[in-house]
C-alpha cells in the first residue's frame, strides 16, 4: 500500500505539477485567495473540486464524518472547525460558504440504528454524530427517511454556522453567503437548498430562475 502511495505522489510531481507549476508558484507568491469555503463529508466518494469544477487555491475545504458543525463554544474541547470557519471569513475573506451532504451518507445511518456494536467500540465517532441527531425522523428507517434526514441535517447544520459571530456578521453585512447542497452520489446530481421554500431543487431549477430574472437570494442565506 505504501509503494502505491509513493508510486502516485511521483506521478504527481512528473505528470500533474508540471501542468499547474505557474498556478502553483504564483498561488504561493501571492498567497491563497479561495473565494469558497466547502464544509463536507470525509466519505471517499465526495471529492470537492471535481464537484465544483475548480483547482489549486480556489476552495478552502473542511471535512470530517458527516459534514458536522458542532455548536459554536469559544472554550470547546475541539476547535478545529471553529478555528477553520474564522480563519476563512475573517483571513480569506471567503464570500460563499457550503455545507454539502451526500445520499448513503453512513453517519447520517449510523444515527437510526438502536444498538449499534461499531459506535460502542467507537466512542467519540458516537459523541460526534451527536451533532446530527435532532435531524433524525420519528419514522422507521427507509431509503427515503434516510434521504430526508441527510437534507435535514444539512439545514441543521447552517443554522449552526449562524451560531458563529464571524458568519453571523458576515451574512448581516452582505459579506457571507451560506448554501446548502445534497449530493446524489449515485445520479451525479446536486440539490440546492431553496432558502423560501425549505426544499432542495435541482440545479436547473436554480439556473432556470437566475435565467428568467429570478431572485438569486433564494438559493443562498443571506
Amino acid at each position: 500500500m505504501v509503494d502505491d502511495l509513493v508510486r502516485r505522489l511521483a506521478r504527481f510531481e512528473r505528470s500533474y505539477f508540471p501542468k499547474y507549476r505557474e498556478e502553483y508558484r504564483r498561488l504561493v507568491k501571492e498567497g491563497q485567495h479561495p473565494r469558497t469555503l466547502f464544509i463536507g463529508c470525509s466519505d471517499s466518494r465526495i471529492v470537492p473540486n471535481v464537484l465544483t469544477g475548480t483547482g489549486p487555491g480556489d476552495l478552502f475545504v473542511v471535512r470530517n464524518v458527516g459534514n458536522l458543525v458542532p455548536p459554536y463554544d469559544p472554550a470547546g474541547t475541539d476547535p478545529g472547525l471553529g478555528a477553520a470557519v474564522e480563519f476563512a471569513v475573517l483571513n480569506l475573506h471567503v464570500r460563499d460558504v457550503v455545507i454539502c451532504g451526500h445520499s448513503h451518507c453512513g453517519a447520517i445511518r449510523a444515527l437510526y440504528e438502536e444498538e449499534p456494536q461499531a459506535l460502542r467500540d467507537m466512542p467519540q465517532l458516537a459523541r460526534w454524530l451527536d451533532h446530527a441527531r435532532d435531524a433524525v425522523l420519528p419514522v422507521t428507517v427507509s431509503e427515503e427517511a434516510l434521504r430526508r434526514t441527510e437534507q435535514r441535517s444539512v439545514v441543521l447544520q447552517l443554522e449552526r454556522l449562524m451560531g458563529y459571530p464571524a458568519v453571523a456578521a458576515g451574512v448581516a453585512n452582505g459579506a457571507v453567503f451560506l448554501h446548502g447542497w445534497h449530493y446524489l452520489i449515485e445520479e451525479g446530481r446536486i440539490l440546492v437548498l431553496d432558502i423560501e421554500s425549505g426544499k432542495f431543487v435541482a440545479t436547473d431549477v436554480v439556473m432556470g430562475a437566475a435565467k428568467h430574472g429570478g431572485d438569486a437570494a433564494a438559493f443562498q442565506l443571506q
